[in-house]
C-alpha cells in the first residue's frame, strides 16, 4: 500500500546529510492510502443504484434489446416455423426488394408520412396557440381534442369505414349538398392514401398540440413583452421569439411522430388492407403478410431491419439539423 508523507515538524525540510527528530522528518500517513479512486467511487454508487433500475432493465432487455437482436439473427435465415432454420446470409434482403416489392412499400410509407405529418404538426401548432389563451372554457376544449388519441386505432378504424362507406356512408352525403357526386374514397388509387393521412392527422394532432402548447407555457413572457416593447408585431414575435423556443418541443414532436407514422399498420389494414392493389401496401403491412400469411420469418426480418435502418436514419437527420438550432435555456 502506498503511503502519503507528511511533515513531523515545523522544520521546512530534512538537510542534506539527515533526517533526524527535530529536523524536518517525515513520516507515513497510514489513512492516506484509503483515499477511493473515482473508478471506485462510481462502482459503488453503481452498485447501490443496480436494485432499483433492475426491473426497468429487465423490461427494456426482454422486450427491447433482446427482440431487435432476434430480428437481426432472424434476418439471416431461411425459416417457415415447421422446417428448422437454414443461414442464407444477405440473400433475405436481395429477395424482398426483388420479389416482394419491399421497395415500393417502402416509397408508400414515406408518401404516407409525407402526406402526415407537415400538416399534422401544423395543425397542432396552431391549436397549440389558439388554446393557449386564458379564455373561460379552454379546459374543456383541450380534453376534447386529446380524446381521438384515447380511443383504439382498430375502433376507430371500424367508424371510419362506415364513414367512408361509398354508398351509405356520411363522407358522401356531406358532399352531395354541394353537388360533389359520390366518391369511392377507400377504392380509389388517388384518394386511398390521402384518406388513411386524415384519419392519422385527426387521432394524432390533438395529443401533439399537448406538446406544444406545455411548450407555449413554458416560455418567460418577459421575452414576448419585450419584444412587443422593441416594436415586434404579433406575427414577428411569434416568428422569431416562440418559434426558435419551441424547437425541443418541435424535435420531440417530429421524432415521435415520424416514427409512429412509419411503423403504421392498425389503420391501414382495417380500412384498406393495402388496397385498391398496393397503393397504400406500406411496409409493416407488408412485414405482416410476409410472417403470418406466407409464412417467411427470414424475408419479413429483413424488412424490419431495413424499416428499423430507415427510421434510425430519419432520427439521426432530425437529431442533427436540431442540434446546433436548439436552445434548451432562457437566460
Amino acid at each position: 500500500m502506498d503511503h502519503v508523507l507528511t511533515k513531523a515538524s515545523l522544520g521546512k525540510g530534512p538537510p542534506p546529510g539527515g533526517d533526524g527528530p527535530g529536523q524536518g522528518a517525515y513520516t507515513a500517513c497510514p489513512g492516506a492510502g484509503h483515499r477511493s479512486s473515482p473508478f471506485r467511487r462510481g462502482l459503488l454508487a453503481w452498485v447501490r443504484a443496480f436494485p432499483f433500475l433492475a426491473p426497468s432493465l429487465f423490461g427494456v432487455s426482454v422486450f427491447l434489446l433482446l427482440p431487435v437482436i432476434l430480428i437481426f439473427v432472424l434476418s439471416l435465415l431461411q425459416w417457415n416455423l415447421l422446417s428448422p432454420p437454414k443461414f442464407v446470409g444477405f440473400q433475405n434482403f436481395a429477395t424482398i426488394f426483388e420479389q416482394d416489392g419491399a421497395g415500393h412499400s417502402l416509397l408508400v410509407t414515406a408518401y404516407y408520412v409525407l402526406l402526415a405529418i407537415p400538416l399534422q404538426t401544423v395543425l397542432s401548432l396552431g391549436m397549440a396557440v389558439m388554446l393557449n389563451r386564458k379564455l373561460p372554457g379552454m379546459g374543456v376544449y383541450r380534453v376534447l381534442f386529446v380524446v381521438p388519441f384515447m380511443a383504439t386505432p382498430v375502433a376507430l378504424a371500424v367508424v371510419w369505414n362506415w364513414i367512408f362507406d361509398p354508398k351509405f356512408g356520411f363522407a358522401n352525403q356531406l358532399i352531395g349538398y354541394f353537388g360533389i357526386p359520390a366518391q369511392n374514397w377507400l377504392g380509389s388509387y388517388k384518394l386511398a392514401m390521402p384518406v388513411l393521412a386524415a384519419v392519422q392527422i385527426w387521432q394524432w394532432v390533438g395529443y401533439n398540440m399537448l406538446f406544444f402548447l406545455a411548450g407555449l407555457q413554458g416560455i418567460p413572457p418577459e421575452l414576448l413583452e419585450s419584444a412587443a416593447i422593441d416594436g415586434a408585431g404579433q406575427w414577428q414575435r411569434f416568428r422569431r421569439v416562440t418559434v426558435p423556443l419551441l424547437r425541443p418541443t418541435m424535435l420531440f414532436v417530429l421524432v415521435t411522430t415520424v416514427i409512429g407514422s412509419f411503423q403504421v399498420f392498425d389503420t391501414v389494414y382495417v380500412l384498406t388492407d393495402g388496397g385498391p392493389g398496393t397503393s397504400t401496401q406500406v411496409l409493416n403491412l407488408s412485414i405482416y403478410q410476409t410472417a403470418f400469411t406466407d409464412f417467411r420469418i427470414g424475408e419479413a426480418s429483413a424488412m424490419s431491419v431495413v424499416l428499423f435502418v430507415v427510421v434510425l436514419i430519419f432520427t439521426f437527420i432530425q437529431f442533427t439539423y436540431f442540434r446546433r438550432r436548439t436552445v434548451y435555456e432562457y437566460v
